[in-house]
C-alpha cells in the first residue's frame, strides 16, 4: 500500500491534514470521501482536483466515495461565495447525478473489489429527516458559537445569511457522521475553503458517535497570472463535450504557462515522480517546444475525452497554427470546425448565389459583401501574389471557377495571408 498523503504532498496537494491521519491511511484499507456539487449536470475542470484525489486515493489502494449532495444541492452551500445558490428540483438533481456518475466512471474503477470507487447521494438520507429529528438529533450537539466562529459564516456576516445557508455545516456534519457509521468512512477531502464544514463532521463524530475521524484539504488552486483555474474567456472549461468541444479544452492546457504546466501535470498526471521530474527538466531545456504543456494536455484531454478527441484536436490545431491540407481540414467534424473557428469572420451565402457566382475573385468580394476583400481589385492582387487559400488549397488564378468541394457539406473556409480566416456557411 502507498503512502498516499506522501504521495499528495510531493504533488502539491495537501493544504491542512487533521493529526493522525496519514497513520491511520499507512495503517489500513481505508474509506474516504470528497463532495461534488450537482447543480450543473456536468462537472467542469475546476472539480478535476478533488477527482484527481479519488484518483490516487485509490491508486494507493483504499476505498473512494464520491458523494453527490443531492440534499446540500437544495440548499446552498456558503464556503467561498458572496450570495446563494439558485435551488434545484429533485428531477433535475437525480439526472444530473447521473451525468456526474458517467464523467466519474473515466476516472475511477468502480468494479474493483474491495476498493472499488462508490457514489452516493446525501438525498438519500436526509429525505425521510424531519426538521424536528434534525435538530433533536443533531443540532443539540453543535453550539451556535461554534458554528458562528467558522470563517465561511464570518465573511458573509455583512451582506446577510439566511438560517438554510448557516445551517449548511451542520448537514454536512450530518453527511460525515451518517457515512462514518453506515459506510465505515473516517476521512473526508475537500478544498481548503471546506475546512470548516468538515471539522464540523469530525465534531459530530465525537460528540454524537463517540468516534474518531479525519480530515484532509488541498490548495484551491489559482494560475499564475493570478486568474481563477477552470475559467476562460468563455466562462467554465467544462468535462462535457458538449459545452466544451474536446478541441477548446484541449487549447486550454497547451496554452499554459511554464510556471502552471509544471505545478498542473503533477496533480492531474498519474505518472510517477520520476517521471514527471524529466519531463520538466527536458521543457526547460528547450521551453520554445512545449513539451510540458504537450504532455498535461494530451493526458488529461484523452483521460476527459478519448485518444480520438485527442487526435482530432491537434490536428486542428495544426489546421489554425500550422501546416496543413485540405484533407485535413475535410477529415473535422462540424463541431469541431466551428470550434476551431469560432470568432473568425462569417458570413452566409445561399446555394443559388454561389452557383451563380463568375468566380473566386467574385466569391471573395460582392458574394460575400466584402467578407474577405473590399473590392475586386484587392482580391485580384492578392490572389495573383499567391496570398488566398480556399479550404487551405492555394489559389492561383483570381478567374479560377468556384466549384470547391463544401466542408461538412455547407462551409468554405477562405484564408487571407499567414492568420486571416474568414468562414463561408452555405445554405439552402
Amino acid at each position: 500500500m502507498k503512502d498516499f498523503v506522501e504521495e499528495l504532498k510531493w504533488r502539491g496537494m495537501v493544504h491542512d491534514i487533521m493529526p493522525g491521519t496519514r497513520d491511520l491511511l499507512n495503517r489500513e484499507m481505508t474509506s474516504a470521501y470528497i463532495g461534488f456539487d450537482p447543480t450543473a449536470d456536468s462537472l467542469h475542470i475546476g472539480n478535476l482536483v478533488q477527482i484527481m484525489i479519488l484518483v490516487h486515493l485509490q491508486r494507493c489502494g483504499h476505498k473512494p466515495f464520491a458523494l453527490v449532495g443531492g440534499a446540500t444541492g437544495m440548499v446552498g452551500d456558503p464556503s467561498g461565495k458572496s450570495q446563494e445558490r439558485n435551488l434545484l428540483s429533485e428531477e433535475v438533481l437525480r439526472h444530473n447525478q447521473e451525468c456526474v456518475r458517467a464523467q466519474l466512471e473515466k476516472f475511477l474503477d468502480f468494479d474493483c473489489g474491495a476498493n472499488s470507487a462508490e457514489m452516493v447521494n446525501n438525498y438519500d438520507w436526509f429525505k425521510e429527516f424531519t426538521f424536528l429529528d434534525f435538530i433533536r438529533d443533531v443540532g443539540k450537539h453543535i453550539t451556535v458559537n461554534y458554528m458562528m466562529a467558522k470563517d465561511s459564516v464570518q465573511k458573509r456576516l455583512d451582506t446577510g445569511m439566511s438560517f438554510t445557508e448557516f445551517t449548511y455545516q451542520l448537514v454536512q456534519g450530518y453527511d460525515f457522521y451518517w457515512l462514518w457509521k453506515n459506510n465505515g468512512i473516517k476521512v473526508q477531502v475537500g478544498g481548503s475553503d471546506q475546512w470548516g464544514n468538515i471539522v464540523t463532521g469530525t465534531e459530530l463524530i465525537r460528540r454524537k458517535g463517540q468516534g474518531e475521524a479525519f480530515a484532509i484539504t488541498t490548495p484551491l488552486l489559482t494560475r499564475s497570472d493570478g486568474a481563477k483555474f477552470g475559467k476562460s474567456e468563455g466562462g467554465n472549461i467544462w468535462l462535457d463535450a458538449d459545452k466544451t468541444s474536446p478541441y477548446k479544452f484541449y487549447q486550454y492546457w497547451l496554452n499554459v504557462s511554464d510556471e502552471d504546466a509544471a505545478k498542473f501535470i503533477k496533480i492531474f498526471s498519474t505518472s510517477e515522480e520520476e517521471e514527471l521530474d524529466a519531463i520538466i527538466a527536458e521543457h526547460q531545456h528547450a521551453p520554445h517546444q512545449r513539451q510540458l504543456q504537450k504532455a498535461l494536455a494530451k493526458e488529461v484531454t484523452v483521460r476527459v475525452h478519448s485518444e480520438q478527441d485527442y487526435e482530432v484536436a491537434v490536428s486542428a490545431s495544426n489546421i489554425l497554427f500550422g501546416k496543413s491540407t485540405t484533407e485535413e481540414l475535410s477529415q473535422l467534424d462540424e463541431r469541431t470546425l466551428l470550434s476551431v473557428f469560432e470568432g473568425v469572420p462569417q458570413r452566409e451565402i445561399n446555394k443559388s448565389a454561389l452557383a451563380s457566382t463568375a468566380n473566386v475573385t467574385d466569391l471573395l468580394s460582392e458574394t460575400t459583401d466584402g467578407l474577405v476583400f473590399g473590392s475586386k481589385g484587392e482580391a485580384r492582387r492578392m490572389i495573383s501574389n499567391g496570398g488566398v487559400s480556399i479550404n487551405k488549397a492555394k489559389i492561383a488564378d483570381p478567374s479560377a471557377a468556384v466549384d470547391f468541394e463544401l466542408l461538412q457539406d455547407k462551409y468554405l473556409l477562405a484564408q487571407k495571408g499567414k492568420k486571416n480566416y474568414y468562414l463561408i456557411k452555405v445554405v439552402d
